[in-house]
């Protein structure tokens, strides 16, 4: 797939992972004759993986070439062989005109390249599959020679005939109809050959063309992880074993272990450096992430309202967003998740509708809730009695200069390459004072301490960030551990030109913990956009991953 880039050691990684999760039972690796690194895979496998794995293993390929008389003295095949793996899986035409206009065969040079190279393959011990590439297609275009092809692969010793819908465009139906034929004339349990699905996702139709070759007798399911693939991807493993076990009621290896595949699916992005689909069915982000009050309010009472699945099945969890189209259950289930008391039943009902309010005004001119809980957690704490901040910005500056390399370039218009941009930023922070000691007179140290620090950044934000830590971290030394992964800014009136309203969000990590939140603010000065967003972020380490102490304090008396 376009942009997916992976080692080697990336690929005995997810090897090993998918092993562990225990609903798959091939792993299709590479083509060990086509490039070094998928040949260097298969050597390392015979050393590196378990004897387990090393039985899940298929090396891919194709049959012989046209040119070759012998499959034994085609090189490619060949390779295929020397990877060591018990399975081969071999892609064959099953499209007469792509055998005659793009492969330049006829059509009894097809049959005889697929029938010697599964026979030969067979001979040497190795269990073969075959991928008919184009198969529907060429149904459409001449059934008897796809079915022919299919038939020749059988009598060869075949163990599985894998229909290709390779360029994804054939329907659920089509699918069906076209499977079911070489079930009934090839397949079934007394034959020795297993019949297969392998889509293509270009009409968005690969998953849903796969359960309908599984409803037509298919017993073999090709797909990737994520639907990663040529084009617009292949079938969706992480769509397709779900809904095979929970809503096709198919008899599935290791169902009990399903509740890994959120955990696999993330693996497999992160290892690939991709961003997980948050909106991927099953184990994406949102996947059961429940917005509109209607719903919410329904959820309280069953989850089965608004859910086809327990979330838990795969691993995933239930979460129940805040926005302007929430309703009071949405920010009453949002308080309870916090953990606080704002007071009896009906006062927390009409402080839930005050914060409701206020969100719904937020989200009015800019803000955006959903991708910031940790916001909506300050947002409530602050709405509860008792509670006091850990610290408070008192006053803040932010410059941005340039630093001249020589006297040369002090001129309008200089050479860019002969100056530096620096940021420079102080700020002024009040904060509890929880290290401060007995004082040396006996009496007792100020409840709050103000600290002025000033640091240089990359830019105005890094720069206050940096103040802000300095001026933080004597008395917070958990702040040590956080650090800033991701930082967006997004122009809300472009219209307004220098003049828009600009919406920040920050996410914050736990280096220790290893989680993550998420912070937003809106301002049309971005520098104060980007500060209310620093200190949410890093008020909400404190509160809660620093075990801080809310003590309230009165500010008249210090």
């Amino acid at each position: 797939m376009e942009s997916i880039n992976v080692s080697c050691n990336d690929k005995i990684k997810i090897v090993r992972r998918l092993h562990e999760f225990g609903m798959v039972d091939y792993m299709e690796c590479g083509w060990p004759g086509s490039n070094p690194k998928d040949a260097e895979f298969f050597e390392r496998a015979k050393t590196e993986l378990t004897p387990e794995i090393q039985k899940k293993l298929v090396a891919f390929g194709s049959t012989k070439r046209k040119s070759v008389r012998n499959a034994a003295d085609d090189a490619q095949i060949q390779a295929l062989l020397d990877s060591g793996t018990p399975t081969v899986c071999i892609v064959a035409k099953g499209h007469l005109w792509q055998v005659t206009e793009i492969l330049r065969a006829t059509a009894e040079e097809n049959l005889d390249m697929i029938r010697d190279s599964v026979s030969y393959l067979k001979s040497q011990g190795r269990r073969v599959f075959v991928d008919l590439e184009h198969y529907f297609d060429g149904y459409k275009h001449d059934p008897a020679y796809a079915l022919e092809c299919a038939k020749v692969a059988a009598e060869a010793g075949a163990s599985g005939l894998v229909l290709c819908d390779t360029n994804g465009g054939s329907m659920p139906w089509e699918v069906c109809e076209m499977t079911q034929t070489v079930v009934s004339t090839l397949g079934g349990p007394t034959s020795g050959v297993t019949v297969g699905i392998h889509c293509h996702n270009d009409c968005g139709m690969a998953s849903a063309n796969s359960i309908m070759a599984v409803k037509a007798g298919a017993g073999m399911v090709q797909g990737t992880m994520n639907g990663i693939g040529e084009r617009t991807g292949n079938a969706d493993l992480c769509t397709i074993i779900p809904t095979l076990a929970l809503h096709v009621n198919t008899q599935l290896s290791n169902v009990d272990q399903m509740s890994g595949l959120t955990s696999l699916s993330r693996f497999v992005d992160e290892t690939m450096n991709r961003s997980p689909h948050s909106g991927a069915p099953f184990v994406g982000h949102s996947a059961f992430a429940h917005k509109g009050g209607l719903h919410v309010a329904a959820l309280e009472r069953s989850p089965d309202s608004y859910q086809h699945i327990d979330p838990a099945r795969v691993g995933n969890e239930q979460r129940v967003l805040v926005s302007e189209l929430s309703g009071r259950q949405n920010i009453l289930g949002k308080i309870k998740e916090v953990g606080v008391i704002l007071g009896e039943k009906a006062q927390t009902s009409e402080r839930a509708l005050a914060i409701l309010n206020r969100v719904k005004e937020l989200e009015n001119i800019g803000y955006t809730f959903e991708g910031a809980d940790a916001s909506v957690h300050l947002m409530i704490l602050h709405a509860s009695e008792g509670y006091c901040p850990p610290f408070e910005v008192l006053d803040y500056s932010a410059q941005v200069y340039d630093q001249y390399l020589d006297s040369s370039s002090r001129i309008m218009h200089g050479d860019p390459r002969q100056r530096h941009t620096t940021a420079r930023a102080t700020v002024k922070v009040r904060t509890v004072n929880f290290d401060a000691q007995v004082l040396p007179d006996g009496s007792d140290p100020p409840a709050l301490v103000e600290r002025l620090e000033v640091s240089d950044g990359n830019g105005p934000v890094d720069a206050l960030a940096s103040a802000m830590l300095r001026a933080l971290m004597p008395s917070n030394p958990y702040l040590s551990n956080i650090e800033l992964v991701d930082y967006k800014v997004r122009i809300l009136d472009p219209e307004s030109a220098t003049g828009a309203a600009t919406r920040v969000m920050i996410e914050f990590r736990d280096a220790i913990n290893d989680t993550t939140w998420t912070t937003v603010s809106v301002d049309r000065n971005v520098i104060s956009a980007s500060l209310n967003a620093l200190i949410d972020g890093f008020e909400y380490a404190l509160v809660e991953h620093a075990s801080y102490c809310m003590l309230c304090y009165d500010d008249d008396e210090n």
